[in-house]
C-alpha cells in the first residue's frame, strides 16, 4: 500500500491478536525499517551505508508521527490482552529512554494500563551496555541475524560474506552470554529471535548461556522441544563453556 496504516486499522489488528491469545502475552515490535527492510508509503532518502543509518527505533523518533499512531494502537488494544511493546535496533540508553518516554505521554493520554517495554539487542553497544540497558527495560530479545553482521563487519546480504557471517562465530556467543548475564543482573528475562535459535547445534549452546525464551519457526518447534527434553543443564552449560572459549565457529560446530 502506498500510504501508512491508520491507528484505527492498527488498532484492529492489535486487539484481534490480543485477545486470539486470550491472555497470553504478545510482543508487538515498533515499526521496524531501513537497511534491507523498505516500506511502499515511505520514500525514504537514499544512503550509502543503510545498514548503519536511519532504521529502527532511529527512524521512528524520526518520523514521530508514523511512532505514535503506531503506540496509540498498541496502547489502546493494550486493554484487549496482555500486549507488550518492543522496540529495534537501540543502540544506547538515550534512544530507549527518548522512546520510553513517548509511550508513557500517550499512555497517560489514553489512560491506558501499563505495558511492558522491550528493546531488540542487535548490535554490539547494546550487549556490551546490557547491564546499564536491563535497569530500565523489561526484558531483551536478542536478534542474532544483525548482531552477527554487526559484530563480525559483514553484511549479510553480500553475496561473498553472506555464507562467511557466521552466528556461531565465538564473538557473538560472547555478546549473547554478556547480554544474558547483564539482563538477569536485573531480573529481567532474555529471549532469541533470528535464525540461531532454530539451529540443532545452537540450540544447547543457548540454554546452557543461560537464554531464556526461543524465538523459532513454527515448523522447527517440535524439533527443538524434542531436542531440549534429551538434554540437562548441566550438559548445555558445559557445552556454553567449551563454545565461548573457541577461536573460531568452525571449532564450535566441531564441539569445542
Amino acid at each position: 500500500t502506498k500510504t501508512a496504516p491508520t491507528e484505527e486499522e492498527q488498532f484492529a489488528i492489535y486487539r484481534d491478536v490480543a485477545q486470539a491469545f486470550g491472555g497470553n502475552p504478545v510482543i508487538v515490535r515498533t515499526l521496524d525499517i531501513g537497511g534491507d527492510k523498505e516500506v511502499a508509503y515511505l520514500d525514504l532518502p537514499r544512503e550509502d551505508n543503510p545498514f548503519l543509518g536511519v532504521r529502527g527505533v532511529r527512524l521512528c523518533l524520526e518520523y514521530p508521527d508514523l511512532f505514535r499512531t503506531q503506540l496509540r494502537a498498541i496502547l489502546r488494544a493494550a486493554s484487549f490482552g496482555k500486549l507488550r511493546i518492543m522496540f529495534p535496533m537501540i543502540a544506547d540508553i538515550g534512544e530507549m529512554r527518548a522512546a520510553r518516554a513517548i509511550v508513557e505521554e500517550l499512555r497517560a493520554e489514553l489512560d491506558a494500563p501499563p505495558v511492558e517495554i522491550g528493546i531488540m539487542i542487535e548490535v554490539p553497544s547494546a550487549a556490551m551496555m546490557a547491564d546499564v540497558l536491563a535497569r530500565e527495560a523489561d526484558f531483551f530479545s536478542i536478534g542474532t541475524n544483525d548482531l552477527t553482521q554487526y559484530t563480525l563487519a559483514m553484511d549479510r546480504m553480500h553475496p561473498t560474506l553472506a555464507s562467511k557471517a557466521d552466528d556461531l562465530h565465538p564473538a557473538v556467543l560472547r555478546l549473547i552470554a554478556k547480554t544474558v548475564e547483564g539482563a538477569h543482573a536485573s531480573g529481567k528475562w532474555v529471549g532469541i529471535c533470528g535464525n540461531l535459535g532454530g539451529k540443532p547445534e545452537a540450540v544447547p549452546i543457548l540454554v546452557g548461556l543461560g537464554v531464556d525464551e526461543l524465538s523459532i519457526a513454527i515448523t522447527d518447534i517440535p524439533l527443538v522441544k524434542a531436542q531440549i527434553r534429551t538434554l540437562s543443564l548441566a550438559q548445555c552449560q558445559e557445552r556454553a563453556r567449551q563454545a565461548l572459549a573457541c577461536a573460531t565457529a568452525a571449532e564450535v560446530r566441531a564441539g569445542g
